[in-house]
């Protein structure tokens, strides 16, 4: 038996820093970047001295990194024993095997208990693989003499093997890490290996979808089951309570997000001090989990671009640590700031919200619309519209960029004060430029800022002319789309899939 699940990286398009505290809203969109987790036994039959043993047996491979790692769990403890000599430990997996086994063993009673334990003498074999969307490539298209582009990405066979950055760049005495896109990949991974595990050891029923209401309740049970325990591991790897943004839309898709409080996660903190994990697990589950989750997605005839402008990674925690400074010694401008800042992010929201109707209630008016602004600077859109209903939709789409023009300023505000560049010099032109092409609606900075990554959203057929003036400013354009999809079981090992596909698209003479 063998059990594949994935789950999406993410975008944060609005919320960054906010989200962080209670009751702020972010809008997070989930893409079709999936980082997909297979789990399958290792041993074909239990054998018949294994009842005897005090430990199971985990293999964990990530080929993309070229690494396997061999662990001991103990039946008794639930902990993980590392065996193998592997270096690169990966604690967000290894969190994530022991929140699941020991969620199996706070949920079953004594006959399911027996054919689980029966199940996992069959030891663990998991493997993991991110989408190349996760991890950045640049050096190796640029090394390959390719252009700056879309297709050239498009040409790297799926799930290649990962480069790590130089130890120069990271001052010598750090370990190397991988050069990534800012997708959240350990919150995707974290979700994909849950989800997997839970379904595999038979904690969820993630295959149900069903038009009967029973078994969908099941099913949100089902996921909001994950989404506890992935919430958990990850945050328990990661050493701190994050906002859980990334892991909710991991499991649900794209989403409005309020996050929980922090104190939900106590319990899982007590863990590392000694308490048995089972007991942890069973105060999680029955925790008051208070985060908000509203669905959202773009608006039809939309597209979510993200670009790699190639300056290297900033690092998220640093700033939000910059930021949470500046909030202590200014806190009145730091508020005043904030409340612009959510105003502006609810002011989008709103405005997004209501193209979505108009898309539903007046289909034609809109996609007329939208067509036209697609080859127009948005400048022009209002021209030429007389039809109340076509001025209503420019209306929004206006409104929205003002919205977004507002949020780039507050965030720009706030990196100046907190000395930080949230929104650099060079992105400042980068997005201005951007956000004057023909077609495109909005152009900003995702989650905390920095230097990592660009997003821009486009009307209509107009993002190949983004993806070609990116490419000229030595920006990246990503494969990246918006995907609402969260969490999902597969079919099968998704390099089999690849296998096909490529066969058959290949043309035989």
């Amino acid at each position: 038996m063998e059990v594949v699940a994935s789950a999406p990286g993410k975008v944060l398009m609005t919320g960054g820093y906010l989200i962080l505290e209670r009751p702020n809203a972010g809008i997070v969109l989930s893409t079709n970047a999936r980082f997909y987790a297979v789990v399958k036994p290792i041993y074909e039959d239990t054998k018949p001295e294994s009842w005897a043993w005090s430990w199971i047996d985990v293999k964990l491979t990530s080929p993309q990194l070229s690494r396997e790692s061999m662990y001991k769990l103990s039946r008794k403890h639930l902990t993980l024993q590392c065996v193998s000599s592997s270096e690169s430990r990966n604690p967000f997996v290894e969190n994530a095997i022991q929140y699941t086994v020991a969620a199996a063993h706070a949920t079953f009673d004594k006959n399911k208990k027996d054919a689980l334990d029966k199940l996992l003498l069959q030891g663990l074999d998991i493997t993991i693989l991110g989408c190349n969307d996760f991890y950045s490539y640049r050096n190796q298209i640029e090394a390959l003499g390719l252009p700056l582009t879309p297709e050239a990405l498009a040409t790297l066979p799926p799930f290649t093997s990962i480069t790590f950055n130089s130890e120069e760049s990271n001052g010598g005495n750090c370990k190397p890490e991988v050069a990534k896109t800012g997708l959240g990949s350990s919150a995707a991974m974290t979700t994909a290996v849950v989800a997997a595990l839970l379904h595999y050891l038979g904690v969820v029923n993630l295959s149900i979808s069903s038009e009967d209401p029973h078994q969908q309740n099941k099913n949100s049970r089902d996921l909001d089951i994950v989404h506890m325990i992935a919430q958990s591991a990850h945050c328990i790897a990661q050493g701190k309570v994050g906002s859980g943004f990334d892991v909710s839309s991991g499991v649900y898709g794209s989403q409005r997000y309020v996050r929980f409080s922090p104190e939900v996660l106590s319990a899982a903190q007590a863990a590392v001090k000694g308490i048995p994990l089972e007991e942890v697990i069973q105060n999680i589950l029955n925790g008051k989990w208070d985060h908000e989750r509203t669905e959202f997605s773009l608006p039809p005839l939309m597209t979510l671009l993200l670009g790699e402008p190639g300056t290297g990674g900033s690092s998220t925690p640093s700033m939000v640590g910059a930021v949470k400074k500046w909030q202590k010694a200014d806190p009145e401008k730091s508020q005043e700031t904030w409340r612009k800042l959510a105003e502006a992010n609810s002011e989008l929201e709103t405005q997004l919200n209501m193209l979505s109707n108009l898309a539903k209630e007046h289909w034609d008016a809109y996609k007329c619309v939208i067509d036209s602004c697609s080859r127009l600077k948005p400048a022009k859109w209002v021209e030429g519209v007389t039809e109340p209903i076509k001025e209503t939709v420019v209306k929004a789409l206006l409104n929205a960029r003002n919205a977004m023009l507002e949020i780039r300023n507050q965030m720009r505000t706030m990196g100046e004060a907190a000395g930080i560049p949230i929104e650099p010099e060079s992105q400042t032109q980068l997005l201005d430029a951007t956000m004057d092409m023909e077609g495109v609606l909005l152009a900003g900075v995702p989650g905390a800022g920095g230097f990592d990554a660009v997003f821009a959203v486009t009307l209509g057929d107009s993002s190949g002319n983004v993806t070609s003036a990116w490419s000229s400013h030595n920006v990246l354009a990503l494969l990246v789309r918006e995907d609402p999809q969260g969490v999902c079981l597969e079919s099968g090992d998704p390099r089999c899939r690849e296998i096909t596909s490529a066969v058959s698209s290949v043309n035989i003479k």
